[in-house]
């Protein structure tokens, strides 16, 4: 048999969403209406954790889900893979020089 992840609690209401995100309720009310996704169930907002970190990572560009760092969490492993995604894009996007053309000698010169 399969083991399953356990799935997080969702969150319920303003305050834990806001918590969550470590942004102020007003903040979380407002990326609501922008395309957040949280749904109402009675008189409840409730949002998922999981769908939460999704969402973060499509509006940060990331393409991937991210992780809300808390004071117990382990940020080691999602370092790790930002420092690798980094020097994959520079190894296949290398820094532009920048090159400057000096009025008195009319000689490219680098710029440092």
């Amino acid at each position: 048999m399969a083991k399953r992840e356990k799935q997080p609690a969702p969150l319920k209401g303003w305050k834990q969403i806001a918590g969550f995100l470590g942004q102020p309720v007003a903040a979380a009310q407002r990326w609501a209406k922008t395309g957040m996704p949280v749904r109402r169930e009675g008189r409840y907002m409730v949002a998922s954790p999981d769908e939460l970190s999704r969402w973060l990572g499509r509006e940060a560009g990331v393409g991937q889900a991210v992780r809300i760092a808390t004071d117990n969490a382990d940020l080691s492993t999602d370092l790790r893979r930002a420092l690798a995604d980094a020097r994959y894009h520079r190894r296949r996007n290398p820094p532009i020089q920048h090159v400057s053309v000096s009025p008195a000698s009319n000689r490219p010169q680098k710029k440092q």
